[in-house]
Parts: structure tokens; sequence; C-alpha cells
């Protein structure tokens, strides 16, 4: 298969403590790269650019704070994500936005530092890698005040509805798919979805560890997903699509390339 782009990867995660490297080796056996590396707090975004940093060309890094950790967020988070960002394979401020399903944060705590990251996005002219779960209204809200300044935007790891979908697209967002469509159970709808998503807005992640696809045919041990396992994701939904996986990969791999500004 074509080269594939794994847009969302928690490399960082103490899961992959033993054998990152490993991980990193078998991605690129399977055509999976470059990843990028998915920032969560500061210092998940600080540990991703510099790890990203040891790949040049193969890692690409976002810096951001997400719903669950904005409770977490002070006076200097801002600046030390600016400074993140200024690094060239720093590519997407994120993942940050909105989550009303567990509430970690309190809601008004998310949205304050969720419209923080929005303004810095702006400023740096960089792409944002949004995260919504049970918040579309004032989700939408915030980001259709910043309509005509906002970068160019991904909903990540999308799981909503038809008319959520809609939405998104209209507003010029790009549309993340995760190994949630492999899930016979929670991903049916995603199977109808994903037909509504024009090519040139499509994009595939695993967000490992996370969400390791249900239908392997032989599933991991441990339940990790990992990048190497991108390359079934996409080919689920080239079935969905009724399209050759090829084409699926070319697609989503040149909207990645430019939605991030990678070679």
């Amino acid at each position: 298969m074509n080269q594939i782009i794994d847009i969302g990867v928690n490399l960082l995660h103490r899961s992959f403590q033993q054998d990152r490297e490993d991980v990193l080796l078998r991605a690129e056996a399977e055509g999976v790269f470059p990843l990028i590396l998915t920032g969560t707090s500061v210092r998940s975004s600080k540990e991703a650019a510099d790890y990203a940093a040891k790949y040049p060309g193969k890692l690409y890094s976002t810096a951001g704070v997400h719903p669950h950790d904005a409770r977490n967020c002070d006076a200097s988070t801002i600046k030390k994500l600016r400074e993140l960002a200024a690094f060239p394979h720093v590519v997407a401020i994120g993942e940050c936005g909105l989550d009303y399903n567990r509430d970690f944060s309190p809601r008004e705590i998310q949205k304050k530092w969720f419209q923080e990251q929005v303004e810095l996005a702006c400023e740096m002219k960089l792409p944002l890698f949004l995260h919504e779960r049970e918040a579309f209204y004032d989700f939408t809200r915030l980001l259709r005040s910043y309509q005509g300044r906002l970068p160019r935007t991904i909903v990540h790891c999308f799981t909503g509805t038809a008319q959520e979908l809609q939405v998104y697209l209209e507003m010029g967002f790009y549309i993340g798919i995760t190994g949630w469509i492999c899930d016979e159970r929670r991903g049916k709808h995603l199977r109808e979805l994903v037909k509504r998503i024009p090519l040139n807005r499509l994009m595939v992640e695993t967000d490992a560890p996370f969400l390791t696809p249900r239908d392997l045919s032989v599933k991991p041990a441990d339940g990790r997903n990992e990048p190497m396992y991108l390359p079934h994701i996409l080919r689920s939904v080239a079935k969905c699509l009724d399209r050759d996986s090829e084409e699926i990969a070319a697609a989503t791999t040149s909207n990645a390339k430019a939605f991030f500004g990678i070679e």
C-alpha cells in the first residue's frame, strides 16, 4: 500500500515505554510515516516535541491542552505552548476542545482554555487539532465566533451524528477517522457517515494506544493499538466508500501533508 500518515498518535504514553523505537519501525514497515504525535498537556506537548525532534521528517508533533487537563492550566500555559509551537516540527495547536462526556475539568474552565488555544492558533497561523465529545453546541458556537480568522481545522476522532458532521463540513473542517469505524457495535453509524465526507477533507489516525480496531484478525495480546494498524483502518474506510484502498491512502496522505504543511 502507498504511504499513509497517522495524524494522531499518543506515542509518549507509558504503554510505549518499553518498545517505542520498535513501534516506529513496525509502522514504517507498513508504510505508515510520518507520524504526528499528539500533545495533550504542556508536559506531554514538550515530551512529544522533544521526541519528534530526534526523527526529522519522520515525526512531527502538536502542542496543546486536552479539555480533560484544562483544570491544570495557569498563567504560563499559553506562553509555554507558544514557545513549543515555534519549532518547525510542531505543526498544529491541540489536542484542544471540549469534552462534556466525562467533565474531568469544569465546563467553564474547558471553554476558557479552549478559547485561549484557538486565539493562539489564529495568532501563529497554525492548524487546529480539535476534540469534541457531547459538547457540540458550545464547541461550534465558540468556533463560529472566529470564522474568517480560523486556520485550517480538523475534528479528530469523529464519532458524532450526521447533523454534526454536516455542520463541521459546512464550516470547512477536516474530519479524522479512527479504528472506531472497525467496531461493529459503536462504529456502525460511522460506516454510513464516512460516505458523506468529501475525499479532500478526510484523514485517518489510530489515536494509539487507544481505539484498537475490534476486528483485527490477530489481536494484540496487551490490547494496545499502534500505528502499524493504520492500513487496516484505512482498508475499512475504503470498503465503506467502495473505493480502492490505494486511492484512499493517496487522498488522505495528500490532505495531511497540505493540512499540516509537511513534506
